[in-house]
């Protein structure tokens, strides 16, 4: 098998991939997405500093553990951690990116980001097992406490400030998880998100100015309408640098941009997120001038649309799509976050199970380029049988500048048995490409190539090919003697041989002996491990002697029928 799959590998042909000169970064850097994985199996929260340069993620583990706060730096290097008493969950940043408030069971941790030291603690007025939220606004930290240690999703939460080290309960709580978000682009306002929870049907949404003593609450908005559809999902909120926006990431809905005096819908909104996509992160760029919305999707539809902030401008969004091993499958819940000058997004990305998770650092580039599968996909060898090597043959084209990095696609195999991701490949300069497999399953097997995009190339829509796998052949080779006697009988040896997978131990073949007296069964033969079987019969008739010797296959191998003719002697 490994012979057939290099022989594959070294006879794909190739078409040309188009490729031009044209594209560079924005702002004058070089495009480029680097990928780290992340240490964690569960995530929070990303906090980017772009006075110190530092991305901080924290992971949503609900133990007593001890903990850190992972560190990075703007290339996507792991550069240290903020060891935490137990595991963090929530974090803020101040305003002048100074101080980094870290929420653990016990209480708000707050570290110097200059020398990336614990500098203080505050207490909180529960020690708890449920996550708890950060933000900071008004000049002061303010955090959300469930004081129980299960079912966080579905019990009080409220929303504490703090004197000092101390805690200070305002008096306001939901159902459920409150979700806080702030930032410099409104240095005064908190903004409040309800999850969705058997709880709460109807999740609100409330902005609070943060700047006096007390929290004065400005509107509030549900969703829901009469019928009680349409109600509110949150996965992030994020408000534009201006201030006068707040985007709001449902996975109900999508994303919605409203007005941030009075919740009420922008004017303009932006375009849908593509069909199959759910909406799970959005972030404003601290420059103004972009939108990065997150979402979950699978194959080639984008998990990260990047655009102008602007929703009348129409400039085509560039597209990413996350699909495999190494990039993650979808853009994780709040994943995602800008530098202050717009020149790097950073996004959290997980796989299907949640259970994984990377971090990107993305230059987008100033303009994005169409992929596309030219032709269709063919097969090698042109019938595919279960068990045997067989290449998935195909070409695609890139527009625009061609990628620094190698291209790859990758494949999924649907059987009966569901579907199977094959292992991605890289793309020849040419355009052409060979997906690798094993086929399992006789029947119809659909093979679905993707490129899900890189950073200078929107992905391409996928191209599939649908087979029948057929069953593996098998042969069988007899030795017989040109003659011999009645007395001294006949002996044949044979081989039976399949492709494939390994033929069944135990099986026998069927032997039949065709004479002048007509055609009889004689005793099956047992058929060893190698293959090799013997036939010994001694003839009824002289003459010229037939011996049939057939195999009757099996669910993964076809049916053989080899003869020997013998001539015997009295």
């Amino acid at each position: 098998m490994a012979a057939t799959l290099a022989a594959l590998t070294l006879t794909t042909v190739g078409l040309t991939a188009l490729a031009a000169p044209g594209a560079h970064a924005a702002d004058g850097g070089a495009a480029g997405d680097t990928v780290a994985k992340l240490p964690i199996a569960s995530y929070s929260a990303l906090v980017v500093d772009s006075v110190h340069e530092r991305v901080y993620v924290t992971d949503d583990r609900r133990d007593r553990s001890a903990g850190e706060v992972l560190v990075y730096n703007f290339d996507g290097q792991k550069v240290g951690s903020l060891p935490t008493g137990t595991a963090p969950s929530g974090m803020a940043l101040s305003a002048d990116s100074s101080t980094l408030y870290v929420s653990q069971s016990s209480g708000i941790l707050v570290f110097d980001t200059r020398t990336q030291t614990r500098t203080g603690f505050t207490f909180t007025a529960y020690d708890v097992g449920c996550p708890r939220d950060v933000a900071f606004a008004g000049g002061k930290e303010w955090h959300t406490e469930i004081p129980y240690y299960s079912d966080c999703d579905a019990r009080q939460s409220w929303l504490y400030g703090t004197s000092g080290t101390q805690p200070v309960n305002t008096g306001w709580n939901g159902a459920g998880r409150l979700r806080l978000t702030s930032g410099p682009e409104a240095p005064d306002r908190l903004v409040v998100a309800q999850a969705r929870s058997t709880a709460e049907p109807n999740p609100f949404l409330t902005t609070f100015d943060a700047s006096g003593d007390t929290l004065v609450r400005g509107p509030e908005r549900r969703f829901a309408d009469s019928d009680g559809q349409g109600a509110l999902d949150v996965k992030d909120v994020a408000q534009s640098a201006d201030g006068k926006r707040i985007a709001v990431a449902d996975a109900s809905y999508g994303t919605r941009l409203l007005d941030a005096a009075d919740l009420s819908d922008a004017a303009t909104a932006y375009q849908p997120l593509p069909e199959g996509a759910t909406a799970s992160a959005v972030s404003f760029g601290g420059d103004g001038k972009y939108l990065a919305r997150g979402a979950a999707a699978t194959g080639s539809t984008p998990d990260l649309l990047v655009q102008p902030a602007d929703p009348a401008d129409g400039t085509v969004p560039l597209e990413f799509a996350f699909d495999g091993v190494l990039d993650g499958d979808r853009v994780a819940p709040r994943g995602l976050g800008w530098s202050k000058d717009g020149s790097r997004l950073f996004a959290v990305t997980t796989n299907t199970y949640g259970n994984e998770y990377w971090l990107h650092v993305i230059q987008p580039p100033a303009a994005q380029y169409d992929s596309r599968f030219t032709g269709s996909l063919s097969t090698t060898p042109g019938q595919p049988v279960v068990g045997e090597p067989v290449g998935i043959r195909g070409r695609l084209e890139l527009d625009g500048t061609a990628p620094a990095e190698p291209v790859r696609v990758s494949a999924v195999r649907h059987d009966a048995n569901g579907d199977r991701k094959l292992a991605p490949v890289e793309v020849d300069p040419d355009g052409s490409f060979t997906v690798l497999d094993v086929p399992s399953l006789v029947g119809d097997a659909t093979y679905t190539v993707s490129f899900t995009g890189d950073v200078t190339h929107r992905p391409a829509e996928d191209i599939a090919l649908t087979v029948a796998v057929a069953k593996a052949p098998t042969t069988i080779t007899l030795t017989a003697p040109a003659e011999a006697t009645k007395s001294g009988g006949v002996e044949i040896t044979g081989k039976l041989t399949g492709q494939g997978r390994a033929l069944p131990s135990g099986i026998t073949v069927a032997v039949e002996r065709t004479d002048r007296k007509g055609t009889g069964a004689l005793t099956s033969a047992a058929v060893a491990a190698d293959g090799t079987f013997r036939i010994n019969d001694l003839p009824g008739a002289t003459g010229e002697v037939t011996y049939t010797v057939s195999y009757a296959g099996d669910a993964l191998h076809t049916d053989s029928t080899a003869s020997a003719t013998v001539r015997v002697r009295r």
